[in-house]
């Protein structure tokens, strides 16, 4: 599978070489929560060919952003795993999911949610302005996909999994977009449903500031 050129010598234009196939993004995203052997790609990605992933991760190799590693036994399998080179792009995509949340709007039919995409969107959305100050630890349950986010010192480490001393457990489904995007209060994400809540439940408004989803500027008239 050929490599898309644009035929200039910049750096952007670079960058979209390296990046810009079809799920290329998508493979470094999942691969800045962890290490994952081909099947867990495969798992996190369910729309992606089998020979579109080994091509991308050809690529990706060949670019000096992914490598594989052998574990140790008794796996003994092979994980892909960003290098130095490749997890320079954490910042660069945390701030590229910022921008692209604010087009987000409600889940088109054909689209899912997974476990990778939401512990990224929980670091693009955070604001440490907003968390300073802010010492808890938010368990997050969208169906079957359950993520902790731990703030202190105004930042956070999001992970896969329950938190079982989380100061607050919310449950809710993808409506929980409208709370992080300030189109619903707190205070209305609860009459309506949209979420629900075990443990300190004043946290909830902190949750809401914290993780937040800018709105789409206006353009002028």
């Amino acid at each position: 599978m050929a490599t898309r050129t644009y035929g200039q010598y910049c750096g952007l234009a670079r960058a979209a070489e390296i990046l810009g196939e079809r799920w290329g993004l998508l493979i470094v995203r999942d691969l800045l929560v962890a290490p994952k052997r081909f099947t867990d790609l495969q798992r996190g990605l369910p729309g992606i060919p089998t020979s579109v992933l080994a091509a991308r991760l050809k690529e990706l190799e060949g670019a000096g952003v992914v490598q594989r590693r052998v574990l140790p036994r008794p796996e003994r399998s092979i994980v892909y795993e960003l290098t130095a080179y490749g997890r320079e792009l954490e910042d660069v995509l945390v701030r590229f999911g910022r921008w692209g949340a604010k087009s987000l709007g409600d889940p088109r039919a054909d689209e899912i949610i997974t476990a990778d995409s939401m512990v990224v969107a929980l670091r693009s959305t955070f604001r440490s302005e907003a968390a300073q100050g802010v010492r808890a630890t938010f368990e997050l349950r969208l169906g079957e996909i359950v993520l902790n986010a731990r703030v202190a010192g105004g930042e956070v480490e999001v992970r896969t999994g329950p938190a079982p001393a989380a100061d607050l457990s919310i449950e809710a489904g993808p409506q929980l977009r409208a709370l992080m995007a300030g189109e619903i209060t707190p205070r209305e994400a609860l009459r309506k449903g949209v979420v629900r809540l075990s443990g300190d439940r004043d946290l909830l408004a902190s949750f809401a500031k914290i993780f937040r989803i800018d709105p789409m500027p206006v353009a002028p008239s």
